[in-house]
């Protein structure tokens, strides 16, 4: 699909779709109260929300979507068959479900894109050696087969945050005593954070103190809970303020444990600089913000290769045909643009979902065509309705 986008100033109040953060561990925790039915409001039926919806009815759960809600019945992840996992292109799906596969010693296949399986997942192919646990990877698939029966681990900081979120909701399902140590730097601790207060939601006792994690007591369902706004999808919005729109957002909560919650406090600075380890899902927008003011450095940057794209080279790309060099080092970027132009050639989606919607952000601007579009489907279907709902002029055309 192309989108082409023209000057556009946009204007109104959007209405923020719900996390998917937030929603992948309620799904999760709901998942864990065995015989228990959560009724989860304010769902955002997105790809890799359904990926996780369908990886819990593969262990045993009973899912149903109705519109923005979804109602949970759980069950005892520790007594599941061996089942195939269908995990689209989500990471949070594939890194929470294998340690659920470690519960029970049955063999599990987890299936996912060529670009999804060749991610990292090193840290638990380690834990698997330790513990006589199979686990192998193929082109379209990671197969497990065993239990993980240990119950402290060490892990170190400076990977995604998903691998520490995986094992604290298998302690959670495991419903013991659970000590997970963070070797420094522990550069996504606001996403566990986040785990730690669902978790304590749904009755789990959760503690992050410093580097040390522990988990204790198993879940219970708390009837009926809501899904936050997401902070990460909010700030392609937001971005408009700082760039000659006016646009409110609704439906955020000030309070969240979010960790793209600094957008704001980031693009308000005198200098576009932030260190970017906690909140990475920020780097296409504010690389793109620092395009449109000519300047932004941003540390923090490594873990950027291994998203649905590498994306500060995807940026590079883009960003280059708007005027814009960007320097990246092993873990900072740095982008400049002396003059900013409506693009030479479309915009590419590198079938990722934030780099259209940055682009289209900065297009707004310049004008330009986003080829690739639909890539935006994997967590907004919407996006380019919502645009139009502020007055951004763009039209969606088939190939």
């Amino acid at each position: 699909m192309k989108v082409k986008i023209e000057k556009s100033r946009a204007e109104g109040t959007v209405a923020i779709p719900p996390s998917k953060s937030d929603a992948h561990r309620k799904l999760i925790c709901a998942a864990m109260c065995p015989g228990e039915t959560t009724v989860i409001h304010g769902m955002y039926p997105s790809r890799d929300i359904l990926a996780t919806v369908s990886c819990l009815e593969a262990l045993g759960a009973r899912c149903t979507v109705s519109g923005g809600d979804c109602t949970v019945t759980g069950t005892d992840l520790r007594k599941s068959k061996g089942a195939e996992l269908e995990c689209g292109e989500s990471g949070s799906a594939l890194r929470f479900m294998i340690p659920l596969c470690m519960l029970s010693g049955e063999p599990y296949r987890l299936h996912g894109t060529k670009k999804l399986i060749s991610r990292p997942l090193s840290v638990y192919s380690s834990l698997a050696k330790e513990n006589g646990v199979r686990f192998e990877t193929e082109e379209e698939y990671a197969l497990v087969s065993g239990k993980l029966t240990e119950s402290s681990f060490t892990v170190p900081g400076d990977i995604s945050s998903q691998f520490i979120t995986g094992l604290m909701l298998r302690a959670a399902a495991c419903g013991e005593n659970t000590r997970i140590t963070v070797t420094p730097p522990f550069e996504s601790r606001s996403y566990a954070l986040m785990t730690a207060d669902v978790l304590r939601r749904f009755g789990v006792s959760a503690n992050t103190d410093e580097n040390i994690i522990t988990v204790s007591g198993a879940p219970s369902s708390p009837g009926e809970i809501n899904v936050e706004g997401d902070w990460s999808s909010a700030a392609f919005f937001e971005a408009f303020n700082f760039m000659g729109g006016k646009v409110q957002t609704a439906g955020l909560s000030d309070d969240s444990f979010q960790p793209d919650r600094r957008f704001r406090e980031i693009a308000e600075g005198r200098e576009l600089c932030a260190d970017l380890s906690d909140c990475p899902d920020l780097a296409p927008m504010l690389f793109a913000l620092a395009a449109y003011r000519g300047y932004g450095k941003f540390c923090g940057t490594a873990r950027l290769r291994y998203k649905e794209s590498d994306r500060a080279e995807a940026m590079k790309c883009e960003l280059y045909k708007m005027g814009a060099e960007t320097l990246i080092e092993e873990n900072s970027v740095t982008v400049t643009c002396p003059s900013l132009h409506a693009p030479v050639s479309p915009i590419d989606s590198h079938n990722d979902h934030r780099i259209p919607m940055a682009m289209s952000v900065l297009c707004t601007v310049t004008g330009g065509t986003i080829d690739g579009a639909e890539a935006v489907s994997k967590s907004m279907p919407d996006f380019f309705e919502k645009l139009k709902a502020l007055g951004v002029n763009c039209s969606e055309t088939n190939p």
